[in-house]
């Protein structure tokens, strides 16, 4: 067995393959307290995931546009971000009844990812869909009203984060590399931006991240064959390699939250590259000591 280093107390496991699904862009993976399982989609599929990992039920639903993430709703269902905007989903029948459209003056740009923070709000940021244009931005979604929080000029967002208490964001901009830490205040604005960790593009780009219950950060590197956890302060504690390059998102499940899902992504890979790493796509687990944080449903 894999075992990482246990300076900062996250023994880890070497990941497992526990559902292959060949995922073209899995993403979102989140642990859903209410029933007992993990959720995630593949992006570019249209589809939406849900595992039980107490008998091994796999079930799928078809979204009508690229879907980013989902989120438990507290009034039941789902909060789902798709290409135009944020959409109620119905998992009993399948429905997907319109929220809040966002970026309506930007067609080619789809959500991507985020988090729900201790008080019911919804985070998440837009990005262009060819990933080249600097049109993405981050909003905040609370009491049925969609805010931009002025971070913006970025391509491919991702996250944001939120530390355990709620009171700070962890905002990746994937292409350039590098991940912010901002205040959220009492009113929730978003202030005192500040850099928190850079990642060299010869170790990958950082992907989707997420935080455990110590407030560390674990980020997943897309192209870069791992996920890593960092202090509060920026260092580098823990990493877990995986037989797969492009991990793009963990989430914290099971019954004590210990055991870590990682989704995979394969688009733009050639027949070759798929060859040499055929379980890419796939999604993974693999176990910790510290347990992550449970996700609040989005208040609306």
């Amino acid at each position: 067995m894999n075992i990482s280093s246990t300076r900062a107390g996250a023994r880890m496991t070497e990941p497992r393959n526990v559902w292959s699904l060949a995922a073209e862009l899995g993403e979102g993976p989140v642990w859903v307290q209410r029933d007992h399982a993990l959720w995630f989609v593949d992006i570019k599929k249209k589809q939406i995931h849900r595992l039980n990992p107490a008998d091994g039920s796999k079930n799928s639903w078809d979204a009508p546009e690229q879907v980013g993430f989902i989120f438990p709703a507290e009034r039941g269902g789902f909060v789902a971000g798709l290409q135009s905007g944020l959409y109620h989903f119905d998992e009993t029948n399948g429905a997907f009844d319109l929220i809040a459209r966002v970026e309506t003056d930007k067609p080619n740009n789809r959500l991507n990812d985020g988090v729900v923070d201790p008080k019911g709000r919804l985070w998440f940021g837009t990005m262009d869909n060819d990933e080249r244009a600097r049109s993405g931005a981050f909003y905040c979604f609370a009491d049925g009203k969609l805010t931009p929080t002025g971070i913006d000029d970025i391509a491919i967002t991702n996250g944001p984060a939120v530390s355990p208490d709620g009171r700070h964001l962890y905002l990746v901009d994937t292409l350039k590399g590098t991940i912010e830490i901002a205040d959220i205040n009492d009113d929730g604005r978003v202030e005192n931006r500040s850099s928190f960790v850079r990642i060299e593009k010869t170790d990958g780009y950082p992907d989707g991240p997420t935080i455990d219950s110590n407030g560390y950060l674990w980020i997943s590197l897309y192209a870069g064959w791992e996920v890593r956890r960092y202090s509060p302060t920026g260092d580098l504690v823990e990493r877990v390699r995986f037989p797969v390059a492009n991990i793009t998102k963990i989430a914290f499940g099971g019954a004590n939250l210990r055991t870590a899902y990682a989704t995979t992504a394969r688009q733009l890979l050639k027949p070759d590259d798929i060859a040499k790493q055929p379980q890419i796509g796939d999604l993974f687990e693999f176990r910790v000591d510290v347990p992550g944080v449970p996700c609040p449903s989005v208040s609306y």
